[in-house]
């Protein structure tokens, strides 16, 4: 330990004090852990050492408090700097807030000396007060600049404190009247009897290191069954995300069948307009130009669809990478899971080892049996995280291969489909309307005849009559038009 420590100067009295402190600290952290262990078993609120180390705490806490001014007069109270702890870690504003919603404390003290049971009850009293001690900017508007808290009297007491982890207490606060108690230390607890200490056996330090052993096993095998949870939950929510993969793979792939049909479909369409234009230009030379019309725009309808369909393939493309990208991500995820795995089962199996020989020197077969139950339910569940894994790697394979397939597939398909609209793209002339052979009839659009299958401009087709093959009126040219009209009126009625 520090000089400063041991030797204060004798005259500062407010070190003297805070060295005193420190001691008392010492000898009741110190006497409270063997006790505890002596005892073997859980300590409640009547326990005599553990009342004398709040008493002791809280006379380390109110060391050098700045006095607050209010109109009942002045107050004294380490609660506001516990406070902080809130602020500084998160796990702590649980404690805050059930002292907050404790009904029978109605003052800052008894919400402080509250507040030190449910910290030493969740085993975190030293990391919350070392987190504060390390805010000396904030405890300054708390403490004057040579109190307990702001010296390093103050940063020893918080690693003395790490030692109380060992010890399990159990503490009922609804009952105590926490804010009238108090709290004056008891210096005849930590007076030594020389007679009693010479009668101490070797055999009670066995036992006081057996259950330390135990006790440090069983804080190991917690800590040990929270890292496992976790790890579930996290290989949980890794399933999810890859079941939710899977179906969009199977989505996408789906879609992709349908694009291909589409293609197929848009493939014969073509080679149809194709053939029919060809038998078109074979069996009447002036259909040419209402063929080529027709022809243009099924070309432009088609290229149109050939377009949407390639932005629709782009689009699924763009989703397969991703869908790849996340596959892979998804895979380190559970090689990273997979090695912690490992490392927590080799270390299970040092654990199982260290419990059974603490075990045995303690004849505790009941131990024995629960330890080993657990360590078989951790076990079953690291086999069942394993299969998790292997099962997630064999989708994220199958993945692989279909979009392995999809590429190799869908290129050729394309590369066809644009060679097709190449050899569509033929340009010939217009031509003249055969009928009323008009040069105008060069620009204007052309219609085929229902009756007699001839091509003519609009003008030569603007009659409509009910043709003997179909019910409704059809387009024909002006000549069938006056051969109908004969042939209906001479027919009887």
């Amino acid at each position: 330990m520090l000089d400063f420590l041991k030797f204060p100067d004798p005259k500062d009295p407010i070190a003297i004090e805070r060295l005193n402190l420190m001691n008392m600290a010492k000898l009741s952290i110190k006497g409270l852990i063997e006790s505890a262990l002596n005892l073997g078993r859980t300590l409640d609120s009547d326990y005599a050492p553990l009342q004398q180390f709040f008493v002791v705490m809280e006379h380390c806490l109110k060391h050098g408090l700045k006095s607050k001014k209010t109109f009942l007069g002045q107050n004294k109270s380490f609660w506001g700097p516990l406070e902080l702890v809130e602020k500084l870690t998160p796990e702590a504003g649980e404690i805050t807030a059930s002292v907050k919603d404790l009904p029978g404390l109605k003052t800052p003290l008894g919400r402080g000396r509250a507040w030190l049971r449910l910290a030493l009850m969740q085993k975190k009293l030293s990391d919350y007060m070392k987190t504060i001690i390390n805010q000396k900017d904030l405890l300054s508007e708390f403490y004057e600049p040579n109190a307990l808290m702001m010296e390093e009297e103050g940063a020893v007491i918080a690693g003395l404190l790490v030692g109380l982890n060992v010890i399990d207490a159990n503490l009922c606060m609804k009952g105590e009247d926490l804010d009238s108690q108090v709290g004056v230390i008891d210096f005849s607890m930590y007076l030594k009897d020389g007679a009693h200490s010479s009668k101490s056996t070797e055999g009670d330090g066995q036992i006081t290191a057996i259950l330390d052993q135990k006790n440090y096993v069983e804080e190991l095998n917690r800590h040990l069954s929270a890292s496992v949870n976790n790890l579930q939950a996290k290989v949980d929510a890794l399933e999810k995300s890859n079941t939710k993969l899977t179906e969009e793979l199977a989505v996408a792939n789906n879609r992709i069948i349908s694009l291909q049909e589409e293609l197929e479909r848009v493939k014969e369409e073509s080679s149809y307009v194709v053939e029919s234009s060809r038998k078109a230009s074979r069996a009447d030379g002036t259909a040419n130009g209402q063929v080529l019309g027709e022809t243009r725009k099924q070309l432009k309808e088609e290229t149109q669809l050939r377009l949407d369909v390639e932005k629709e393939l782009e689009v699924q493309i763009g989703m397969k990478q991703e869908m790849e990208l996340s596959m892979k991500m998804l895979e380190k995820d559970i090689c990273e899971k997979h090695d912690a795995l490992v490392e927590l089962r080799q270390h299970n199996l040092f654990l199982m080892l260290c419990v059974c020989d603490c075990c045995l020197c303690l004849s505790g077969f009941d131990i024995i049996s629960r330890l080993e139950e657990k360590t078989n339910q951790m076990g079953s569940i690291i086999k069942q995280l394993e299969s998790r894994c292997k099962k997630a790697e064999r989708e994220r394979d199958l993945a692989d291969e279909a979009n392995r397939l999809f590429k190799q597939e869908f290129g050729d398909k394309i590369e066809s489909l644009q060679e097709e609209d190449q050899s569509l793209c033929k340009d010939t002339d217009p031509t003249i309307c055969p009928m009323c052979e008009n040069q105008d009839s060069l620009t204007t659009p052309k219609r085929q005849c229902k009756n007699c299958s001839g091509v003519f401009c609009e003008n030569c087709m603007a009659n409509e009559l009910p043709l003997p093959s179909s019910i409704n009126p059809e387009h024909v040219c002006d000549v069938c038009y006056s051969q109908l009209l004969q042939q209906y009126a001479s027919s009887p009625s």
